[in-house]
């Protein structure tokens, strides 16, 4: 399997032992079920796509269908699936990558692309969720503070 670093998406529509290994060393592996139920959950809500940059159009419909995505915390990063038809796609994000906007609904930039979800009712039932990424990024962030209080 060749992946392209840069990218980061993989097609995940099937089960593959290769990307699951990328994925558990670029970002850690899954939370155990006990650990996801100490967490309050790690997974979001289904949410609908409002915009993504040129070079993650690929991934989206081509046609005036709804696009969805949902996102899973990881404890070094997060994953977004994103379905397309049939095909689900993975985009791995390591946290040290990972910069959220509050705009109209939320905004995910990393390795040059984004992600722009509605602001709708299934955005305002993620307010948790986003709530414990932002606070998952802030712990692994302050690992790697170097600068004395």
């Amino acid at each position: 399997m060749i992946l392209n670093k840069p990218n980061l998406i993989l097609n995940s529509t099937y089960h593959d032992k290769e990307y699951k290994e990328v994925i558990s060393d670029l970002i850690g592996k899954p939370y155990s079920f006990f650990e996801a139920l100490k967490l309050k959950g790690i997974g979001s809500k289904r949410m609908i796509i409002n915009e993504v940059s040129p070079n993650l159009q690929a991934y989206l419909n081509r046609v005036s269908d709804i696009n969805y995505a949902n996102i899973e915390m990881r404890s070094g990063g997060i994953i977004i699936y994103i379905n397309k038809g049939l095909k689900n796609f993975s985009w791995i994000i390591p946290y040290y990558q990972l910069v959220l906007y509050k705009t109209n609904g939320a905004s995910i930039h990393a390795q040059g692309k984004f992600i722009n979800f509605e602001n709708n009712n299934m955005f305002k039932e993620n307010k948790a969720f986003f709530k414990r990424l932002l606070d998952a990024k802030v712990v692994y962030d302050q690992r790697f503070n170097f600068m004395d209080s």
